[in-house]
């Protein structure tokens, strides 16, 4: 789960003077800033642990931002300040010993202004896990500039990722035996690889508190978006003294030992933005996009033609529908993607040339919509060469099982699969993940297709989140969307319950994923006031309305209702997406096969 943009930018903020006044007349109370919580006695000495390596001489130089577009590469390296460096770290910092290191490729910015005002250094982390974080210290620079002026941003590839010491796995793919098999062999593998173990979270969190130390500075603040939630929550329990400002955008589950509730809740929380927010959306503007006018109508043609029960359909939803979830900007993209599975241009087979032409055709009808941004249009380019990278793929494994011939060793990017796996145990109990999938049939018919059984479910750990202390945990900001389909509210709602002193903003009517800067004063200024002078809301709970979509001037009402406590009311399974729900079940029922009742399950699946 990956922080949706670089370039989502925010606007120049007034003085602290003026923004604790917009504050006010916005209603917005600020409490005082408490006194730094003192140092646990057990709290980790990473300058002690890493001995000669605190020592270790950085060459600073010029950043490459590999993936980065050259115009927005040419951008970042303009703030004031940037450099980058390969830092030398203890591959594990529980023996830090045995001489083993592993480099973290870090990037730093030199904005703040010297003297009292200056707050120190802020990391960020985009999500993932194993999002690149390089370019995000740059970033934060620009998209926060009255932050900038306080704040050296710090961007850095977590270990096992991008330019730090990257994990490779590799499995010889067995010639039988289907997913399981596979999922298996694939973990052993990984297990194989002497590094793998050492890709963890908490891992990084001590790589986190060892760049502090080579900065020299006495506390790190912090801004995590999405994957990154877990990580900063991680640090801050682990790290409370060294804590000064944290925020967490798009959380996760963070009062869990382990992330499997995370991406248990994902699934349904797709189903539910797809339902509640950009199918209403279509409707809306229907002499657009020609779908319909009522949302359910536009579902239920939808899944006559196949939904993404069908190749096209699963096609287009995972390169324009599913990233489109992650930011609602691209909603017209999405939209169009929608519209042309209900209403195909023309029958162009199933071959990969017709999968390719659907493709192209596509990609024009967009492309000829009217008011389309240059991000839509960046946007398009990247899902259309995913897409015909995809139908690329499909050919050559599907020519592979045509053939019989040795057994074929895969190389795989391991570092997901490894830190979300190996941070907390999963259930491992194989008859659970097969009534989980089958729940998923009835109950997020939109996205089951895509789903299996996670790797997690077969890989063992000792890990787990550690449990904050309520009296040396710090005041951290949390921000959320009602309909984030990748990391679900309910989620960030339990962190925000079960981390001490914890303050929440929910931003209502909206599904972005990663939300901050927002541009909007009741979601920026508590978090900009917070990372000034280290006030925060005083109600834990701050409600705030989303802004309008895409080509629309209102902020339609969608999904649950804004509480009186700033809490959003909102139930997984709305009626709505009950409503879809059964459209589904009732197709599915009339397509059943007698070979599918035996087995209790629909035919699709």
């Amino acid at each position: 789960m990956t922080k949706r943009s670089l370039s989502s930018g925010g606007r120049r903020r007034a003085g602290i003077a003026a923004l604790t006044g917009a504050l006010a007349a916005a209603g917005i109370v600020l409490a005082p800033a408490a006194a730094a919580a003192p140092p646990r006695a057990d709290e980790p000495d990473t300058a002690a642990l890493a001995g000669a390596l605190t020592t270790q001489k950085i060459n600073w130089e010029t950043c490459v931002f590999p993936g980065v577009a050259p115009e927005k590469a040419k951008e970042l390296l303009s703030v004031k300040g940037v450099a980058c460096a390969t830092v030398q770290v203890p591959r594990d910092w529980h023996n830090p010993g045995d001489g083993n290191t592993i480099g973290i490729r870090v990037s730093k910015t030199g904005t703040a202004a010297p003297g009292a005002t200056r707050q120190g250094i802020a990391l960020v982390n985009p999500g993932g896990p194993g999002g690149s974080g390089l370019p995000w210290g740059a970033a934060m620079a620009l998209r926060t500039p009255v932050l900038a002026t306080q704040y050296d941003f710090v961007g850095f590839d977590p270990r096992g990722v991008g330019l730090s010491t990257p994990l490779t796995c590799e499995y010889t793919v067995p010639d039988s035996g289907g997913q399981d098999a596979i999922n298996r062999a694939k973990v052993a593998g990984c297990l194989a690889n002497p590094l793998t173990k050492f890709i963890t979270t908490e891992q990084t969190a001590y790589d986190m508190d060892f760049i502090r130390v080579l900065l020299g500075e006495k506390k790190t603040s912090y801004i995590g978006y999405s994957y990154g939630t877990w990580l900063g929550t991680w640090y801050a329990a682990t790290f409370p003294g060294k804590t000064h400002r944290f925020l967490l955008d798009s959380s996760t589950d963070a009062s869990q030992s382990t992330l499997e509730r995370t991406w248990d809740l994902q699934p349904r929380s797709r189903d539910r933005q797809f339902q509640e927010a950009l199918l209403p959306y279509m409707a809306r503007n229907g002499a657009t996009y020609k779908a319909g006018t009522d949302p359910l109508e536009i579902r239920r043609a939808f899944e006559k033609a196949g939904g993404t029960r069908e190749f096209a359909g699963m096609l287009m939803t995972a390169w324009f529908v599913i990233p489109a979830m992650y930011d609602t900007a691209q909603y017209p993209v999405a939209a169009s993607a929608v519209a042309s599975i209900v209403n195909p241009d023309t029958e162009t087979g199933s071959d990969t040339n017709g999968d390719a032409q659907k493709v192209e055709q596509l990609v024009a009808k967009i492309l000829a919509l009217p008011h389309l941004t240059a991000e839509n249009r960046a946007f398009v380019a990247k899902a259309k060469a995913n897409a015909l990278k995809a139908i690329a793929k499909k050919t050559s494994v599907d020519v592979k099982k045509s053939t019989k011939g040795v057994a074929e060793t895969e190389k795989w990017d391991a570092t997901f699969e490894a830190i979300r796996c190996q941070d907390g145990q999963w259930n491992q109990n194989p008859h659970y993940w097969k009534y989980w999938l089958a729940d998923l049939t009835i109950n997020a018919p939109f996205i089951a297709p895509f789903m299996d059984t996670p790797l997690c479910a077969y890989w063992p750990t000792v890990n787990s989140m550690p449990k904050p202390d309520k009296k040396t945990f710090p005041k951290v900001l949390i921000a959320q969307s009602e309909l984030d389909a990748a990391t679900p509210y309910e989620g960030a709602l339990a962190t925000a319950k079960g981390l001490p002193g914890a303050k929440m903003i929910s931003v209502d009517n909206e599904g972005s994923h990663g939300l901050f800067p927002y541009n909007t004063d009741c979601v920026d200024d508590p978090i900009i006031a917070f990372f000034q002078v280290g006030v925060t809301p005083k109600q834990k709970f701050t409600g705030c309305q989303g802004m309008p979509l895409p080509n629309e001037t209102a902020t339609h009402e969608v999904g649950g209702h804004l509480g009186h406590d700033g809490k959003i009311k909102i139930k997984m399974i709305t009626d709505e997406v009950r409503k879809a729900n059964e459209i589904v079940k009732d197709l599915l029922d009339d397509a059943t096969t007698p070979e599918a009742d035996e087995k209790g399950l629909p035919a699709s699946r």
